[in-house]
């Protein structure tokens, strides 16, 4: 079996004001993150998506984590470094259809179907056992600091959500997500603060 801890990075001014933009955790971040580091689970592998939100929490959490091209946030194309109400107001339609149809991509970036699909691949390659290019694969507990999109595209995948239950799902900064998956099921344990006072 498998265990796979998902840890949502911590906040910084981007995430605060809904932005698709990328940028390290800020100061108040980076010490909640420290302050965390003690109640991160037992892991044999870790890994960080390539943002530098990602791997700067990944740093401040004290982790030796490999970067994970494939554990990406979503690609948004054309609104990155705009926030959502920024979009909203330029192009209400494009906001719209990317929000009501999961193959949607208005952006030129990438879907909704085609994140869920990525990390899926990820996913299902750590429970079979199978070599990636972020090292090889194994039964284990393994860890990896990702973006909320990243959370909640693995939660629809490894439950078998329809693709727009994406948008219900909340995913707090500094909060881990556990998967364990073996014999064609993936089991979750729902998010839960790294330490108390974190949300």
């Amino acid at each position: 079996m498998v265990r796979i801890t998902l840890v949502a990075p911590a906040v910084n001014a981007a995430l605060r004001q809904v932005r698709f933009d990328d940028a390290p955790p800020d100061a108040a971040g980076v010490r909640r993150a420290r302050a965390a580091a003690a109640a991160l689970p037992r892991h044999d592998m870790a890994f960080t998506a390539p943002s530098e939100r990602c791997r700067g929490t990944a740093a401040a959490l004290g982790l030796d984590a490999a970067v994970a091209p494939e554990l990406g946030d979503l690609d948004v194309g054309r609104w990155r470094g705009r926030s959502l109400d920024e979009v909203g107001q330029r192009a209400p339609e494009e906001v719209a259809a990317w929000l009501s149809d999961p193959a949607a991509a208005p952006h030129g970036g990438e879907s909704l179907l085609a994140l869920v699909e990525r990390i899926g691949v990820w996913l299902e390659a750590r429970k079979e056992g199978s070599a990636s290019p972020s090292g090889p694969a194994r039964e284990g507990r393994l860890l990896a600091v990702v973006e909320p999109a990243v959370v909640r595209a693995a939660l629809v995948h490894a439950l078998g959500l329809p693709a727009p239950a994406f948008w219900r799902l909340d995913v707090a900064p500094l909060t881990a997500t556990e998967l364990s998956g073996r014999a064609g099921r993936w089991n979750l344990r729902c998010g839960h603060p790294l330490a108390e006072g974190v949300s």
